[in-house]
């Protein structure tokens, strides 16, 4: 029964994202003017420069605080529901991180940005675990779990070589260099798989009395708040996370193409920074207070919904083009963790100039993409 809710909620975020897409962008004709049609896109691409980087700021905006009340929506219904706060933490909170890059790629694949729906979680999946992770242990040694170690890692890493591996062959497609349906199955169904047995892992654990830690895995971390506002957050929360995908997409093309940018280099900077940014601020404010212990394990867990969750239900929707760029990034972020997989199994932490030379590292990759 539990696990019927968690896939209610999975089914939510995906069809509010696509029924609202369509919403906002199936075109429409003005009753004066019957040829012409009417959207988002058209307006963005007909704005001002100066207006469209602040579409950008509003579609980041949206997506962040979209996701924060469709969680705390979510979460409270789970709580009623008497859902376990663990499954709450691992399912709906862990999922919540992921949403701006879900809403952004299905955005994106849906429109043909295909550049876009891909480097966008590659782009954040670097930024999260060289930048965030990096910039942390610069201010506050970062402890890493055993299980980050043995199992998480090397999961992260089978996640992206799986990525690389289909994006590639175009496994159940007519042709390679290809995410298609089948492709997306595969993820969804991997994601399924991994939620399932982080579920079982953890009540395991919660019943030997183990000290179990999860982002918002605690009573005291959800909310109980009232049904009518519940379904008023999840509503409201899922429209922002569609919208707001929406706009991030347009202003994102707009700013590429008048700037002369690549899709590909905005979705690994800009996009991928401004849908990460939370996190950083986050973990910075917790290395203040010297609580980071679940940093490392909480970005290598955010990197796992990105692929399998994001790029999952992206190409589930809409098939998505591979290009060479997006090998190279993709190649670049397995090199990355296997680096950091061994700075966190050397000492079983990160320390300060780990955290520097992960920064450093980000750095070069950035000026790299830039004069590629």
């Amino acid at each position: 029964m539990r696990l019927m809710y968690i896939n209610y909620f999975q089914c939510a975020i995906s069809l509010n994202l696509v029924d609202i897409h369509e919403f906002f962008y199936i075109p429409r004709k003005k009753k004066k003017q019957k040829n012409k049609e009417i959207y988002m896109g058209d307006f963005i691409n007909n704005a001002p420069f100066a207006l469209v980087i602040v579409f950008l700021i509003i579609g980041f905006v949206l997506l962040i605080k979209g996701a924060d009340f469709f969680v705390e929506g979510s979460s409270s219904v789970a709580k009623r529901l008497h859902v376990p706060s663990i499954i709450i933490g691992l399912t709906i909170v862990a999922m919540g991180t992921s949403l701006p890059e879900t809403a952004v790629s299905v955005s994106a694949s849906i429109t043909g940005n295909n550049e876009l729906a891909v480097s966008n979680v590659v782009g954040s999946n670097i930024f999260n675990l060289m930048v965030v992770i990096g910039v942390c242990a610069m201010i506050a040694t970062v402890n890493v779990a055993k299980e980050t170690i043995k199992r998480d890692i090397p999961f992260s890493l089978i996640c992206a070589g799986l990525l690389l591996i289909l994006g590639i062959l175009g496994v159940g497609d007519k042709s390679g260099m290809m995410l298609g349906h089948f492709d997306g199955v595969i993820f969804i169904g991997a994601f399924a798989g991994y939620i399932f047995y982080m579920i079982k892992i953890a009540l395991k654990a919660s019943k030997e009395g183990k000290k179990i830690e999860i982002e918002g895995g605690s009573d005291e971390d959800i909310k109980l708040i009232s049904v009518p506002l519940s379904i008023l957050f999840i509503i409201g929360g899922a429209a922002a996370i569609a919208v707001g995908g929406d706009i991030t997409v347009d202003a994102a093309s707009r700013i590429a193409s008048d700037l002369g940018m690549s899709q590909t280099l905005i979705g690994l900077t800009i996009v991928s920074i401004g849908t990460s940014l939370p996190e950083l601020v986050t973990s910075i404010v917790a290395a203040r207070k010297n609580e980071v212990d679940m940093a490392l394990g909480n970005a290598i867990g955010s990197n796992v919904f990105n692929i399998l969750m994001v790029l999952g239900i992206a190409s589930a929707i809409s098939p998505i083009s591979i290009i060479t760029e997006n090998i190279i990034d993709l190649c670049v972020l397995i090199v990355f963790t296997i680096c950091v997989w061994i700075f966190a199994g050397t000492k079983k932490k990160i320390g300060r100039i780990e955290g520097f030379s992960m920064v450093a590292l980000y750095v070069i990759y950035a000026v790299y993409i830039i004069i590629r």
